[in-house]
């Protein structure tokens, strides 16, 4: 059964991975970029130290100006990284070839988070079963998971290279004139996950 999941290289999206193969999943690791950038490749390097395969699924730039639109007029950035996530969700549910997607949402995540309406609108418009691995899992549990299974570098958000959506949205505001820290919260970090922690764990499934 091949599920494709949409990554970014972090450890919730790591963590969802290797949930997926330990459930008997095929993972393909799908990374979205609108094309300003090149920093999909951060997690093309964490999805081979990991050992799945991975690809690049291209958006067009008018999504993620519309992206900016929303953050520039909410003056905070939680609306357009939830309409990003909407509609990467939408455009690799729509390839051919995919009949299961996947994310590494979690149960306390407020973005991006797909409601149930809206799961099961993307699940019937698509005909393709949605998979949230992590759904059910806390933080104190997502960490003590990931700490056990990843060596992970956490720094701020600025400053971490990384392949999410933030980091070409951040990229357009500026193109825009628009200081990101107008809009994202200041301090706020993030993670990027580096390979496995102990050679055990590599053994999946």
């Amino acid at each position: 059964m091949l599920v494709h999941h949409l990554y970014s290289g972090g450890k919730d999206s790591s963590l969802a991975a290797w949930i997926l193969t330990r459930l008997g999943y095929e993972v393909k690791l799908v990374t979205v970029s609108f094309g300003l950038l090149d920093n999909w490749r951060f997690a093309g390097e964490t999805a081979e130290k990991l050992g799945f395969e991975h690809d690049v699924l291209y958006l067009p730039r008018e999504i993620l100006e519309k992206a900016a639109e929303i953050a520039i007029r909410d003056s905070h950035p939680n609306n357009a990284i939830q309409f990003l996530h909407e509609r990467a969700l939408e455009a690799l549910a729509s390839l051919p070839e995919v009949e299961r997607v996947s994310d590494g949402t979690r149960r306390d995540d407020r973005v991006p988070l797909l409601d149930l309406p809206k799961t099961r609108s993307l699940e019937d418009r698509f005909n393709v079963a949605y998979v949230r691995p992590l759904l059910g899992l806390g933080y104190k549990t997502i960490r003590e998971l990931t700490e056990r299974l990843f060596i992970v570098e956490i720094r701020e958000s600025e400053e971490l290279e990384k392949a999410d959506y933030e980091v070409e949205l951040r990229h357009i505001l500026r193109e825009n004139g628009i200081d990101p820290l107008t809009i994202f919260p200041k301090k706020h970090y993030q993670s990027r996950v580096m390979g496995w922690k102990e050679k055990e764990i590599r053994a999946r499934g």
